[in-house]
């Protein structure tokens, strides 16, 4: 079936005459000019590169990316409705190249009968494979289109260098407290698309619960401003008031956003407040990964490691403590897993640290790389070896010789080589003072 095409003033982007009533209120209210819009004023402000290139019907190809709620798909929607071009939209997620294509072909037969030109929507764009990505480099490179894409993904990372390399990236942030209220009362006063009709009275303090609770996306902000006023039953005068425990319940908890790139500098803080011995760092991390839909599972199982990793020897209780904790998430679920997740972080950046397991694991792969040797010791040799001579020095069992006995056991070629070496830090002092003991 043929992909709609969107063109000026029709179907998504004609928002005057098509917005339903019966659309969420975030929808009805998404602003249809760059007057009407909302923070950015980095990259929207008067005189901004953006705004002349919008106003001037110049744009180029570009790429908007930054959190949800903050106008990606709005200024998009703001471009379609004051360019003199036509506008195809396509979602990343369920469209390829063969859609792909269709809206390149179709536009290069508009530019040559009739010298218009076409905008390509491309929403989610980070989506798009290396193959799909170049299938509309050449269409960007001789004007038959003018790309413009949608994420919520650093698109220097998450996208293909080609891409990126032709489009002029703007990041928008989140947008304040100031300008989430901003849009909550021009809501609340707008009769025609926003709730004006309804006799709502929202109280200030309200107002500031749900921007807080929003965290900078102000559709969130204005489904739960939605959901209070559809519930909230109106007073004796005929009113529907809003007031901050109201405000509270609509918005349950703030909102946290995070792309792909900011997860993984958030898991390398906990990983390297966990190495520094930092607690309360490392918790807060920890939650603020949850908090940002971080499964509990993938901190605890980092967590595992590095108590191998960075306590290790040194006290290797610290491996018992993190992998009890996993268990006892798994057993307990996430509101009282918690707890002994907690207990976990605390008692590995408090433990001694140690990485000498990690050297030596390290320095027997290079060895075993580089000088593989798997001629074994004739006295380590299996009884019913091929290669057993009888007449070679017998193995020595230790427990014979009270728990040790010195004798060869790595290859006559390494014999010499030395892998592990103890640190003085908490436990592995003693085991170093026992290995020198043993002659080691």
């Amino acid at each position: 079936m043929r992909r709609l095409c969107y063109t000026f003033r029709m179907d998504l982007f004609d928002f005057t005459e098509n917005t339903s009533v019966n659309a969420p209120l975030a929808d009805r209210m998404r602003p249809r000019s760059l007057s009407e819009f909302i923070g950015q004023e980095h990259i929207v402000g008067e005189g901004s590169l953006l705004s002349r290139a919008i106003k001037a019907d110049k744009l180029g190809s570009c790429i908007f990316y930054g959190p949800p709620g903050t106008g990606k798909t709005t200024l998009a929607s703001i471009i379609a409705a004051e360019t003199k071009g036509v506008f195809e939209k396509l979602n990343a997620v369920s469209c390829g190249v063969a859609d792909a294509k269709r809206v390149i072909d179709e536009a290069e037969k508009r530019r040559k009968m009739y010298g218009k030109k076409t905008y390509l929507l491309l929403d989610e764009c980070h989506r798009w494979n290396k193959a799909q990505s170049d299938s509309v480099l050449a269409a960007i490179e001789n004007g038959n289109i003018i790309f413009i894409g949608s994420t919520t993904e650093n698109p220097y990372f998450s996208m293909t260098r080609a891409i990126v390399s032709r489009c002029r990236v703007f990041e928008l942030k989140p947008l304040t407290e100031a300008d989430v209220i901003k849009g909550l009362k021009r809501a609340v006063s707008d009769e025609k698309r926003g709730l004006g009709s309804m006799g709502i009275i929202v109280d200030e303090d309200a107002y500031e619960t749900i921007a807080w609770g929003a965290n900078g996306d102000l559709r969130n902000a204005l489904n739960g401003l939605e959901l209070a006023a559809l519930t909230t039953p109106p007073d004796s005068g005929g009113h529907i008031r809003i007031d901050k425990k109201t405000a509270s319940q609509s918005v349950q908890k703030r909102t946290i956003s995070v792309d792909e790139t900011k997860y993984y500098d958030m898991l390398s803080a906990f990983c390297k407040s966990l190495r520094g011995s930092d607690a309360d760092a490392a918790l807060y991390w920890a939650v603020a990964l949850i908090k940002s839909g971080c499964d509990p599972m993938i901190i605890l199982r980092r967590m595992i490691t590095h108590a191998s990793e960075d306590v290790g020897l040194a006290d290797s209780s610290a491996l018992g403590v993190a992998v009890n904790a996993c268990l006892a998430y798994e057993r307990l679920g996430q509101t009282e897993g918690l707890i002994p997740m907690a207990h976990a972080i605390i008692y590995i950046c408090s433990a001694p640290k140690s990485c000498s397991v990690v050297k030596a694991l390290s320095a027997v792969q290079k060895t075993v790389e580089e000088k593989a040797d798997f001629d074994v010791p004739p006295h380590l040799l299996n009884r019913e070896s091929p290669h057993m001579n009888r007449q070679q020095p017998l193995y020595k069992y230790p427990h014979d010789y009270g728990g040790y006995v010195k004798q060869q056991y790595l290859p006559d070629s390494l014999k010499s080589e030395k892998f592990y070496f103890p640190s003085d830090n908490g436990d592995e002092k003693k085991i170093a003072e026992f290995l020198k003991q043993l002659g080691f």
